[in-house]
């Protein structure tokens, strides 16, 4: 038996790796790759089957954001072309639903930039997500920065399900990408939200000078936040933005982040989110064999590939859609653990 399968064993049984065992996985040599995937995948079957759940993302409001984030092309520093404009307005939205409805999306993430959502912003998601409930049953997961209490209980009597708040590094990493808000306050929002009875999703960006140490910090943060779905981000470095030019990533190692991932996060949705076509390039299937969960369509302001193109890998694989009627389920339960 392999040292990983070890590892997948133990987890399957309730332990927990410590930091030494995790950093191990990123350590992995190449030529036990295959190897690592097929312990990671033992622990993805045992909780998900064959299932991956489908998300796409619906961007409400573009650039005009007064935070100083490296990474993002939306921000005050940066210098990348986009396109800029204030939240889309309701039939904006519900087309966005409507698409993602026809290409069996259970999860509708409404995003929007910004340090945090006015109160007028949050009734146009309100007015929103309660015709697309009532329409399409989708799963609403809203992203609009850091929430107030009052808020994240708004949204969740409107029918909001998720919400999403990234931690996006390690702690010991945050000064280096932004200062223009503490790493606390990206973990209060997510606590906020849980407070309110909103299922918590909360991820990161690999690849942004972290060492190591610092991923197993941030998926060992992740698990003790308790967040139900964690996306995976691999940087794109964007022109314009102070990360452009950076390009630390290859294919294999970011194979090792998402079995980190799952290892360390073993009954959690983990999502492979932006940068997936970038830096996982041939090998995004394998991706698969330790996440549960991918974006289709595009992303913020980066394109990801034809929606066609995603389903084509999942039925390569062997894999299989959640449809909204088991995801509805899915979230019944959640919420009665809420």
């Amino acid at each position: 038996m392999t040292k990983w399968m070890k590892f997948a064993e133990r987890v399957l049984e309730g332990d927990q790796l410590t930091k030494d065992e995790a950093l191990s996985i990123l350590n992995c040599p190449d030529d036990e790759l295959l190897l690592l995937m097929h312990a990671a995948f033992q622990i993805r079957k045992q909780y998900y089957g064959k299932k991956v759940k489908l998300n796409m993302i619906m961007n409400a409001k573009s650039g005009l954001c007064p935070e100083n984030c490296g990474y993002c092309s939306q921000s005050s520093i940066s210098e990348a072309e986009i396109d800029s404009y204030r939240f889309v307005n309701k039939e904006t939205l519900l087309n966005g639903a409507k698409r993602a409805n026809e290409l069996n999306v259970g999860t509708y993430c409404i995003v929007a930039s910004g340090r945090g959502p006015t109160n007028k912003e949050i009734e146009q998601v309100v007015d929103a997500v309660t015709e697309i409930k009532d329409t399409y049953g989708l799963k609403i997961c809203a992203c609009l920065g850091i929430l107030k209490p009052e808020q994240a209980i708004r949204l969740k009597e409107a029918g909001v399900d998720r919400y999403n708040h990234n931690v996006n590094t390690s702690e010991n990493n945050h000064l280096n990408i932004t200062t223009s808000h503490t790493y606390q306050d990206r973990v209060n929002t997510v606590e906020t939200a849980k407070e309110s009875g909103l299922s918590p999703c909360s991820g990161v960006i690999i690849g942004m000078r972290e060492t190591k140490e610092d991923v197993v910090t941030m998926a060992q943060s992740l698990r003790a936040l308790d967040a139900d779905s964690i996306p995976v981000n691999f940087l794109h470095a964007i022109k314009g933005t102070p990360l452009e030019g950076v390009d630390e990533l290859t294919p294999v190692y970011c194979l090792k982040v998402l079995a980190l991932f799952r290892f360390v996060n073993p009954t959690k949705e983990i999502r492979i989110s932006g940068g997936r076509e970038v830096n996982l390039r041939s090998l995004q299937p394998l991706g698969l064999y330790a996440a549960n969960s991918i974006f289709v369509g595009d992303y913020l302001t980066t394109s990801g590939q034809e929606e066609t193109e995603d389903h084509k890998m999942l039925v390569d694989l062997g894999f299989e859609v959640e449809t909204v009627e088991e995801m509805r389920k899915n979230v019944a339960v959640e919420q009665g653990k809420a």
